[in-house]
């Protein structure tokens, strides 16, 4: 494994880090199910071949992933990683919060301190609540104290947003979406090199944009080069970006561990050229064409309180346009809720880190999607 270094601390990392959100579960309706044996070996065989960034939060897994991951890193494999989690933002109501969910977390994760430790999903509300409440503050004395070596935060929102977050303290890293689609969404490439401007690196997240950059369909497909796979492309295009730390790889499989670890094992010798460049634009034109939903199936939606399945219903409503009507329709029957009993309660919209306008695009899937 040849390893990355982050610009403004002194550690290196693994190109790829597991992320915790994706683990394999045995009720695909329930994400607390996870299937702990197989789990825990793939987490532990990519350590054992040189992974050593681990990214977990509160609610992964619904409120599990940090449970699991303190069993997963028992028998000497806490030494081997840098451990990463995120502080639940939207539950802190008080300054004595933040110590409080930090100190939970420690628990849970069966350890006294992490490497990483991020605000979750900071976006221009959240980032005043983070003001307003001191919050920072509170971090400082909590790494004084040595629960936590590194500060940052996970992103969704503008990049102005972005470049105000970067201005108001002094990060150590910060982690944001990005993948060769998403070069103008968010943060995007701009926010990228602004960070940079200040020594701080990234760490990137939906890099295969929830799975859709390693399934492209037909359509998108005809326009990649087949000199290397779907994966490959998406996962050179970002280890191309000096101002990347490492790139957070959500594995469900052994396969895609063991697919991630030989991609991993040899980034340096596949940095992309201009003519790359240049075709992954033309991808990215293609895609962005057939994409109506921006759905990355993080499942934060998720649950319903009708029982709509959120994703399910958004991943039919674009096969509609990149693939066929007929085909839509097939992956739309497995659905009992329909899209049409959407109570627009706006719940979910809530919780959804692209923002997406959920009650509307429900509107225009039911009738995309009516069954004729």
């Amino acid at each position: 494994m040849q390893y990355r270094k982050f610009n403004k601390i002194n550690v290196e990392v693994s190109p790829i880090g597991f992320g915790c959100m994706r683990f394999p579960v045995s009720d695909p309706d329930d994400k607390s199910t996870i299937v702990k044996d197989e789990a825990m070996k793939m987490v532990r065989h990519a350590i054992d071949n040189g992974v050593n960034y681990l990214d977990t939060a509160w609610m992964y897994h619904n409120f599990k992933s940090e449970d699991f991951m303190g069993e997963v890193l028992q028998d000497g494999y806490r030494e081997k990683v840098n451990l990463a989690t995120k502080l639940p933002i939207w539950l802190v109501e008080s300054e004595d919060d933040v110590m409080k969910y930090l100190d939970i977390q420690l628990e849970k994760l069966k350890t006294d301190h992490v490497d990483f430790y991020l605000i979750h999903g900071l976006e221009k509300d959240r980032w005043e609540k983070v003001k307003k409440l001191n919050v920072l503050a509170k971090l400082e004395e909590a790494r004084a104290m040595g629960k936590f070596k590194y500060l940052g935060f996970s992103f969704h929102d503008t990049c102005d947003v972005f470049k105000e977050i970067i201005d108001g303290y002094d990060w150590d890293f910060y982690q944001i979406q990005f993948n060769y689609i998403n070069t103008s969404y968010q943060a995007g490439f701009e926010g990228l090199r602004y960070a940079a401007e200040k020594g701080i690196s990234a760490i990137i997240m939906e890099p295969l944009l929830g799975g859709k950059l390693a399934n492209l369909t037909p359509v998108v497909e005809e326009r990649i080069s087949k000199e290397r796979s779907q994966v490959e492309w998406a996962l050179d295009f970002l280890w191309s970006q000096p101002e990347i730390a490492v790139v957070l790889s959500g594995m469900s499989t052994m396969d895609q561990v063991e697919g991630n670890l030989e991609y991993a094992g040899r980034w340096e010798e596949r940095q992309l050229k201009e003519d790359d460049y240049e075709m992954l634009r033309g991808v990215k034109e293609i895609f962005d064409k057939m994409a109506l939903v921006p759905c990355t199936k993080c499942n934060y939606c998720m649950p319903c309180p009708f029982g709509l399945n959120i994703p399910g219903i958004f991943e039919a409503y674009n096969q509609t346009a990149s693939v066929s009507t007929s085909f839509a329709l097939k992956t739309y029957a497995q659905y009992e809720v329909k899209a049409d009993e959407c109570r627009a309660c706006r719940r979910c919209e809530k919780e959804c880190p692209q923002h997406i306008e959920i009650s509307e695009f429900m509107k225009k899937a039911a009738k995309a999607l009516v069954d004729a």
